[in-house]
């Protein structure tokens, strides 16, 4: 992922006071408080901003670097509230909180598009709902992860990764939003979820996509696409019910024998990659019309490991400990039905998907694969939410001398 002005520093070790979680919001009661009041004077200093930067083609320093501050003071309370960071926040914005953000203020901006900021912003604030949510009218996707992680946080005295990280996306994410509102910086929010490699490799996964599409996107078909896709969701409700009745039979199998029978999972697993398949289709995350009986090959498509023992324990309970797994999958569905919808007027404006959007839907798709292969008993591994996270820089010569 290229450098962009807006960049996340994760130092966070995961672990996590069981006292200041299970109180974590009445603790945070003096933020609140004080980001109420900081957030009144930014109305007044972002109209203010606006105008000077309109009239100079530059922000002035003075406001840029209060809103400098306010935008990584809204990074460091998001961590806290959503349990992405233990520590309690200092009330300043200062640098060096364990999930933290730098940002590079432009000197000059474009008065066109400074002139229509607000409204250029539009499609950041409805991703930015759906990731954070609308305070006192929906919770997000950051909103079931702070959920979640508090629950595991409290059993486990840490904050599982994948949850982490899926937090740390979306307060990234508001970072940039509020960088762009404020005329920090000209440059676009990104959604795409990529992670910097601090942030800690996901573990190897037995559910894995692989993404082979060029972004090309026809007008043609993207302008028809959900009328070309109903026989495919017609077919995917008759093989949805087959699916379910397979599933019942194999939990019988492997509750029995410890290990899935091969014919019933190589029959689910080809209705997970259509699923998926259908998914990417129907979203924009893909573009070539998708096959019916869930075969390999298509641009946005799933690895499944071979099937192996699973643990009977697992097997018995599997509903119940996959309820976590699914209000995390419902929540990032919400994240895919936005990315085809901002995706389709992109799409037929410049004939591509954008990577942030396509990168988004691909994750979403990604944990949805993984939920539906955990319920449908293909592994017993459970599904990991984290988005993606960069390779790590390899050191140069003088890297290794230094």
């Amino acid at each position: 992922m290229s450098e962009r002005p807006v960049r996340l520093v994760v130092s966070d070790d995961l672990r996590r006071s069981r006292v200041t979680v299970a109180f974590r919001l009445l603790l945070a009661i003096p933020h609140l408080f004080w980001l109420s009041l900081w957030s009144y004077g930014i109305g007044f200093t972002s109209i203010a901003q606006w105008a000077i930067t309109l009239v100079r083609g530059r922000p002035a320093g003075p406001l840029q670097s209060f809103h400098v501050a306010f935008v990584r003071y809204l990074t460091h309370l998001g961590a806290y509230l959503t349990i992405a960071a233990n520590p309690f926040p200092g009330f300043l914005g200062e640098p060096g909180y364990p999930v933290d953000v730098e940002l590079d203020p432009a000197p000059r901006q474009g008065r066109l598009g400074v002139a229509f900021r607000l409204l250029l912003a539009l499609p950041a604030l409805l991703m930015l709902s759906v990731l954070v949510g609308i305070p006192f009218l929906t919770v997000g996707i950051v909103g079931a992860v702070a959920f979640l992680g508090w629950f595991a946080a409290l059993v486990r005295g840490s904050m599982p990764l994948g949850l982490r990280n899926l937090a740390a996306y979306g307060v990234r994410y508001a970072a940039e939003v509020y960088a762009y509102l404020l005329f920090v910086t000209p440059t676009y929010p990104s959604s795409d979820p990529t992670l910097p490699d601090r942030a800690g490799r996901a573990p190897m996964l037995p559910i894995r996509l692989v993404v082979d599409d060029d972004r090309r996107r026809s007008r043609l078909t993207t302008f028809f696409r959900l009328f070309l896709a109903v026989p495919h969701i017609v077919w995917l409700f008759l093989w949805a019910v087959l699916a379910s009745l397979a599933a019942i039979v194999q939990w019988l199998v492997t509750l029995v024998r410890g290990r899935p029978a091969m014919p019933l999972f190589r029959f689910l697993a080809a209705y997970v990659r259509y699923q998926t398949h259908l998914g990417a289709y129907v979203w924009l995350v893909g573009n070539p019309f998708p096959g019916f009986v869930g075969a390999r090959g298509y641009p946005i498509d799933v690895e499944i490991d071979a099937s192996g023992r699973q643990s009977r324990w697992v097997t018995g309970f599997r509903l119940l400990l996959a309820l976590p797994a699914f209000i995390l999958n419902s929540a990032l569905n919400s994240l895919l039905l936005t990315v085809g919808v901002a995706g389709w007027f992109a799409a037929l404006a410049i004939g591509r998907m954008p990577l942030g959007l396509r990168n988004a839907g691909v994750h979403a798709l990604h944990y949805n694969a993984q939920v539906n292969a955990y319920a449908l008993l293909l592994t017993d591994r459970y599904p990991f939410s984290g988005p993606p996270v960069e390779e790590p820089v390899a050191p140069t010569l003088f890297d290794a001398w230094a």
